[in-house]
């Protein structure tokens, strides 16, 4: 069945980072449109009232589905292309996936990236003056925490959830992808995440990843360097 898809998203947005590495890992081809969500356009809230960015549209068999916002868009790719399976192959494991994506989308998102990008990005984009020392700091301190946290659980796995690589590593790849194109991942303080993450960004559906770039936010000299 030929199936038209195309995702609604912004490059160094983490949430849509792992719809695009979900897409990319099962094959699905995609067109793009890439999104201000700041700047609340009207086509776009017409496909999703909340003007968050990622969005799905497919259109099978000539019926339209609008799917909105990560956690729905991975559920309903998991369901209509189900391999290879991103959820992990037993119970146990599907269940750490989804711990761990909720980790990454909710505890990490306010932890660090409520304040690093914030800082570094979302104050750029809407004019909001200069960083503040204080929140970077504090975003700092809490990426550290969670940078050791991950590399605990990799000293005794495969992968993020267990012996297969599932879509709590493109949760958690697809966050630090967008911290580290900013340069504030320690990476040398923590081996194991370090080699982790280098298998991740050696897998073709990382590629699109790296090439990102967004006018006047350049990235850190080693942000697409696969042996960094």
């Amino acid at each position: 069945m030929s199936v038209d898809r195309t995702l609604h998203h912004f490059p160094l947005d983490p949430a849509s980072r792992q719809v695009r590495l979900a897409l990319g890992e099962k094959r699905l081809p995609f067109a793009e449109v890439q999104v201000r969500y700041w700047e609340g356009a009207p086509d776009f809230l017409a496909l999703n009232p909340s003007g968050v960015t990622p969005v799905l549209v497919e259109i099978r068999s000539e019926r339209k589905t609008v799917v909105c916002e990560t956690r729905a868009i991975l559920e309903h790719i998991e369901e209509q292309d189900p391999e290879p399976a991103l959820l992990g192959r037993d119970a146990s494991e599907r269940a750490e996936a989804r711990r761990l994506l909720q980790w990454f989308d909710r505890k990490f998102d306010n932890e660090v990236n409520g304040f690093l990008l914030h800082e570094k990005m979302e104050k750029r984009l809407l004019r909001l003056g200069a960083p503040d020392l204080s929140a970077l700091r504090r975003g700092r301190d809490a990426l550290r925490a969670h940078m050791g946290y991950v590399d605990g659980l990799l000293q005794t796995r495969d992968w993020l959830a267990g012996r297969r690589m599932s879509l709590a590593d493109f949760a958690a790849a697809a966050h630090l992808s967008v911290i580290d194109y900013f340069g504030d991942v320690p990476w040398q303080d923590f081996p194991t995440a370090k080699t982790w993450y280098m298998k991740l960004k050696s897998r073709p559906c990382f590629r699109p990843i790296l090439a990102d770039r967004w006018p006047g936010l350049a990235p850190a000299a080693h942000y697409d360097d696969l042996d960094f």
